[in-house]
């Protein structure tokens, strides 16, 4: 393989730190798509304390990973407390919400 085509195939490619790559914002939620594709996407969140999603649904089996902080996940109806490195499966179609019980990052991660 030559030097042109190797730059190519790397062009998209990235290194850092998840943690680095969002701030916080007081009293506000703030996301970062990181990957959008046609059969899911990689968006990364950073929730102040007490910030909140309401119940909803997707389409898209997920997974959210709490980089730092605590997140309150309820998942039809069963709560589940997620801390920083843990993670938790949102299956398709099942009604959630979040809360964040302190500052939190999160990665989620959707695939149709």
């Amino acid at each position: 393989m030559d030097k042109e085509n190797n730059q190519q195939e790397t062009a998209d490619v990235n290194v850092a730190k998840l943690s680095d790559e969002i701030q916080y914002q007081d009293s506000g939620i703030v996301s970062k798509q990181l990957i959008k594709k046609s059969n899911g996407n990689i968006t990364l969140f950073a929730f102040d304390k007490g910030e909140s999603l309401t119940e909803h649904t997707s389409s898209f089996d997920a997974v959210a990973q709490v980089i730092e902080g605590e997140m309150k996940f309820t998942i039809g109806g069963k709560p589940y407390q997620v801390k920083g490195s843990e993670f938790i499966n949102l299956p398709a179609n099942i009604p959630h919400s979040l809360s964040a019980k302190e500052k939190t990052k999160m990665l989620l991660i959707m695939i149709k």
